[in-house]
């Protein structure tokens, strides 16, 4: 039974229904994805359920003792305290408990003898010594530092002043404390923005392991796919729930999706023939009657409306110029700030058309690699050598930079825009997010998402063999990261970027660059190693890497109490593997439409299109072949941990 139940929940803004009779429930067993293209409401629903926000009619019924959590995306901000104070106040409701207990405990002190107070205050006590026990009150300590380590923190932030962490970090302190007052429903909207990789990476096991429900919004894919059972989905004002992770919403949706265009598409045709009689015999006295049935015919008819964030764009760069074989080289590079050694005696070289991701925890040097590589910093030792005829594009999150705040968007994107794609400028700018009368806003009113969007698009427009990007996914959504992830795959230059999406990573990576750095020594230089292969292949290695430290004692070690494969852990898995074999076979059958599509005379006399046909072949069995891979890796980690 649900315990947070909205029934015919509506809000309008102006003119425009966002909520229309929403009916939705959600208890301590939820593990749901809240989907929905940007503006579709998700933020204003979760902010409902909260209580922060009431509807314009409709019900939300919610038991006093359930207690919900909320975390908004942005604008939290913590002073006065150290991060482990602010941190210990996730527990301020079990500190009241504790002041009770203790009352009673000097009432019971001053009680001479036995009498009916004495027993109804032993037995309060003992209700309040049992709640503690069970909230895990007196470890708190320790779930304090698990839950910070885990989201990035060191254990030398934990006395510093909370108000010293930037936004971002003040987003984890938010996110720490929700987790440690273990609400019974957590309410997380776009909890993966300020995380990276590996704090994700933890987020996703905690989040499997809770025993509390959870309502999530995220552009990450893979977090999704492994976090939760069911998608919620707001379209047109309406909410729909669909069984299974993401990639089956996705599927099932797909093909709903399909079938609205079909029909729309027919209707559109109808109402264009209907159009056209009346408009051809308008003024004809012996059709008047036939004239005015179609008119009512047409005023009866129910529109399907295809909003603007289903029209599919399929964005392409400018052909890269043509380089050398040999794209990049470093050459005993090292970098310092200051008496902070961050790179040392680092070497990589690249050849035209790699994709290489570079993965490590936050301080670990990607941005300052990155800018190295790009040309922005100069201050370093060794070398750095372009190959011949390279053109470089780079992107970062200082974007400001390369945009004129007196022109509109339209006019910025048109200072770059090539002349074929004029017809197309509005598709493009779809894509990324600027829609309607959006085109038309001067970039001086733009947010800071707004304009990272824009200027990425700037970059992608103009040819380059060789790309850096630095958090290019940071403020899309997951149709436009699938626009530019489709681009980037089709890309025939060279790929140097970092990302904290798991699921962009996988697709796109054909090398991994790992940096790291010994945690226990801030000034110590990130150490860095090459694997020739795509994320999968990483993963294993490191995982047979980790195998190996363990063995000799030198693994991480789980938390006290802790199983080092928690049932939550194995079922992660197993849904991994399961979506694997999913994928393989659609990738398969995928292979099997394209390998009949290139043997068509139509295709093959057409080299554009046999090109485009036969990249999409090669790019489906690197697709194939990195699956393939982690299924196996997977099946040997489950087997391995069955067997402890």
């Amino acid at each position: 039974m649900a315990l947070a139940q909205l029934t015919g929940v509506c809000l309008a803004y102006g003119g425009r229904d966002l909520l229309k009779a929403v009916n939705f429930g959600l208890d301590p067993t939820s593990r749901v994805a809240l989907a929905g293209a940007n503006g579709s409401g998700k933020t204003t629903l979760m902010r409902i359920i909260a209580g922060e926000l009431r509807a314009d009619s409709g019900e939300v019924a919610i038991p006093r003792d359930f207690r919900v959590g909320y975390l908004p995306q942005s604008g939290v901000a913590y002073t006065g305290r150290s991060l482990i104070e602010e941190a210990e106040t996730a527990f301020d409701r079990l500190h009241a408990l504790v002041a009770r207990k203790e009352e009673l405990e000097l009432r019971l002190g001053s009680v001479t003898e036995a009498s009916r107070e004495t027993e109804q205050l032993l037995r309060q006590h003992h209700e309040l010594q049992e709640a503690l026990l069970d909230s895990g009150y007196y470890e708190r300590r320790e779930r304090i530092q698990t839950v910070l380590a885990g989201l990035g923190f060191l254990a030398a932030d934990l006395e510093r002043s909370a108000g010293d962490f930037s936004g971002g970090w003040q987003m984890r302190i938010a996110l720490a404390k929700l987790l440690l007052g273990r609400p019974d429903l957590l309410l997380l909207d776009e909890p993966t923005n300020y995380l990276d990789l590996e704090a994700r990476t933890w987020l996703e096991g905690y989040l499997t392991g809770l025993a509390g429900g959870y309502l999530i919004a995220s552009h990450d894919r893979y977090f999704l796919d492994v976090t939760v059972d069911q998608v919620a989905e707001l379209w047109n004002g309406r909410l729909k729930v669909y069984r299974g992770n993401y990639s089956s919403y996705e599927k099932r949706r797909g093909e709903e999706l399909a079938e609205i265009v079909a029909r729309y598409r027919a209707q559109r045709e109808e109402i264009a023939r209907t159009e056209e009689f009346i408009n051809r015999f308008r003024y004809n006295a012996s059709k008047a009657q036939m004239v005015q049935s179609r008119i009512k015919q047409l005023e009866r008819i129910e529109r399907i409306e295809i909003p603007e964030t289903m029209q599919q764009v399929r964005f392409s760069f400018p052909p890269a110029p043509h380089s050398g074989r040999q794209t990049l080289s470093l050459e005993h590079v090292s970098k310092s700030y200051g008496s902070r050694r961050v790179l040392s005696d680092f070497s990589l070289s690249l050849g035209r058309g790699e994709k290489l991701v570079i993965a490590g925890r936050n301080g670990a040097g990607k941005s300052t690699l990155m800018r190295i590589v790009a040309g922005i910093d100069r201050s370093y030792s060794g070398s750095v050598r372009y190959g011949t005829d390279v053109e470089l594009g780079y992107f970062s999150q200082d974007f400001e930079a390369h945009l004129d705040a007196s022109k509109s968007v339209m006019e910025e994107i048109e200072t770059v825009l090539p002349t074929v794609l004029y017809p197309r400028a509005r598709d493009l700018l779809g894509a990324f997010l600027f829609r309607g009368d959006d085109v038309f806003k001067p970039v001086s009113v733009l947010s800071g998402g707004e304009k990272s969007r824009l200027a990425l698009l700037k970059l992608l427009l103009v040819p380059a063999n060789l790309l850096v990007l630095d958090e290019p996914t940071n403020h899309l959504d997951l149709s436009s990261k699938d626009v530019l992830l489709d681009a980037l795959l089709r890309y025939e230059g060279t790929l140097v970027f970092v990302s904290h999406d798991r699921y962009f990573i996988e697709k796109l990576a054909t090398q991994v660059l790992e940096l790291t750095r010994a945690e226990a020594k801030d000034d110590s230089p990130s150490s860095a190693r090459l694997f020739p292969g795509d994320y999968a292949y990483y993963l294993w290695k490191i995982s047979g890497r980790s195998e190996e430290s363990a063995a000799q004692g030198a693994g991480p070690k789980a938390a006290p109490g802790q199983p080092a494969r928690p049932p939550s852990v194995l079922r992660k898995l197993e849904r991994e593997q399961r979506g694997l074999l999913e994928r393989i076979g659609e990738l398969e059958r995928r292979a099997a439409a394209l390998s009949e599509e290139l043997a068509k005379p139509s295709t093959y006399l057409d080299a554009e299109r046999a090109k485009r046909v036969a990249s999409d072949l090669d790019a489906n069995a690197r697709e194939q072949e990195s699956a393939t891979r982690r299924w196996e890796a997977l099946e040997e980690e489950l087997s391995a941990a069955k067997r402890r």
